[in-house]
């Protein structure tokens, strides 16, 4: 069962087999809550919608009609169901402008060995950007989707995913470099 493509679990699931939802939830999970969480930034509420994602793969089975891959097919349930969560939030947002004028004072001898370290200053430097251009850099490079699966996952045009992440790329560098890391692409 562990050779069977996604495809074929996909149809067996629609038939009620249990074994081919725990094959293509093992082999899928961590991606999807990976991505999840980048977008909701909770943990509780990645590990809620997780359940819910493969609840509905589940349910709606039978309705895959295999224009996409199935795990494009799984990331667009996991954005809707991210977005869902995020509009329903009500904890109170940071406003950008106060956040930047709050002082950092926590440049411990551990908190400046991070900042060096070049992973973590890419992650803090994605931070910065919108969600829209987070979201894209997220699945184009974390999760190595095409630009014509973005734009089916996300629901916009393809070149909309294009100026997006020329746009994301452009703000990623500069943070970067203000960082102190040039940028490793031309």
């Amino acid at each position: 069962m562990q050779q069977t493509s996604d495809e074929v679990l996909i149809q067996r699931i629609a038939g009620g087999d249990r074994l081919a939802m725990q094959v293509l939830f093992a082999r899928h999970h961590v991606r999807v809550y990976r991505f999840i969480l980048r977008m909701v930034r909770n943990e509780a509420t990645a590990e809620d919608l997780i359940s819910e994602v493969f609840l509905d793969v589940w349910r709606q089975a039978g309705r895959f009609e295999g224009r996409s891959a199935v795990s494009t097919w799984l990331l667009a349930i996991a954005r809707f169901k991210a977005l869902s969560a995020l509009r329903g939030r009500k904890e109170a947002e940071l406003d950008d402008d106060f956040a930047e004028a709050i002082e950092d004072i926590s440049d411990t001898p551990e908190a400046s060995m991070q900042k060096k370290d070049t992973s973590e200053i890419l992650r803090k430097c994605i931070e910065t950007l919108t969600p829209d251009h987070r979201e894209i850099i997220d699945l184009v490079y974390y999760h190595e989707k095409s630009v014509e699966e973005v734009a089916e996952i996300v629901g916009i045009p393809e070149n909309t995913v294009k100026t997006r992440m020329f746009y994301a790329r452009k703000k990623l560098a500069e943070s970067l470099k203000a960082a102190g890391i040039e940028r490793g692409w031309p």
